[in-house]
């Protein structure tokens, strides 16, 4: 039988239903450095329990007026290649109802390009928010690795806003400076409020399709040390939350989903929590858009 968890411990709704669908993919096949990205999912989940159904921000309880449901999460079966598994993947999220939030709470960052063909079959635009620019053509062998999803969504067609970077190839940067379509913002240049506020301005002038994928490693070690690939430097918590609040109050954008990717449990669980409340966050202002538009 297929182990489906909960979030904030509620029963969850039938997807026809659902305000929002959350697919828990504790896929972990090309970590590269801390291994646990399989665990997150589930222990994520079960931190939920220890938030509040108020959410402060947005100031209302998201909960008392919508339905959520966690998926069944996505079986890696280990005989499949990491084609047929992404193969899968993709078919399986674009057979669900496509009216709603969509979250995918993984796992490492290669599954972002399967939940992005499958939620976003046209042309869009990626705010991939991320520490590494992640545009290896290849890594270790495989064009499935958590090293290559900007390379995968590039090839589908889409636009790329990439903020946080702090690591990053010397032949990412040549492919970044020729690709008109990716848009980087280099964590240092994040630093002053000048700065900041031109990400926030280009943030604000994205229309149409958009997909948000959230690599936990973005953030400072400081806020969540629980990750497969960390780097110094990175985001606070508020800035993300304001980052948020500016994307979503954004009625021009037709959000076609959202990933949480690349958490590493570990023994303070300040990071799983920090990632209990950024889906929290997430839900809360996904869905007035939703209303709003």
């Amino acid at each position: 039988m297929p182990d489906t968890s909960q979030f904030l411990a509620m029963p969850n709704a039938p997807i026809a239903e659902a305000d929002v669908l959350l697919l828990p993919i504790p896929l972990e096949r090309t970590v590269s450095f801390k291994p646990g990205t399989s665990d997150a999912p589930k222990t994520i989940l079960k931190t939920t329990e220890q938030l509040e159904f108020y959410e402060e921000d947005a100031g209302w309880s998201p909960f008392k007026h919508m339905k959520i449901s966690v998926l069944p999460e996505f079986a890696d079966n280990k005989k499949e290649t990491d084609e047929k598994l992404h193969s899968r993947l993709a078919k399986e999220v674009a057979a669900l109802p496509a009216d709603n939030l969509f979250i995918g709470l993984g796992g490492e960052h290669s599954l972002t390009p399967s939940l992005v063909e499958a939620r976003m079959p046209e042309p869009g635009t990626v705010l991939f928010l991320d520490a590494h620019a992640d545009m290896r053509m290849s890594y270790e062998g495989s064009r499935y690795s958590h090293a290559c999803p900007v390379t995968r969504l590039l090839e589908q067609g889409h636009k790329i806003v990439m903020a946080g970077v702090r690591s990053v190839y010397e032949g990412e940067v040549e492919l970044i400076e020729k690709d008109s379509r990716v848009t980087l913002f280099l964590d240092w240049d994040l630093r002053g409020k000048g700065q900041w506020e031109s990400f926030l301005q280009k943030v604000n002038s994205l229309e149409g399709p958009v997909y948000l994928s959230i690599d936990m490693d973005v953030f400072n070690p400081a806020v969540v040390p629980g990750v497969g690939t960390p780097q110094p430097g990175g985001f606070f918590w508020y800035p993300m939350i304001e980052l948020l609040e500016s994307l979503f109050s954004r009625n021009q954008i037709d959000l076609r989903g959202v990933d949480v990717v690349e958490l590493v449990p570990e023994s303070s669980r300040v990071s799983e929590m920090t990632a209990a409340k950024l889906l929290l966050k997430i839900i809360s202002f996904g869905v007035l858009l939703m209303v709003s538009n």
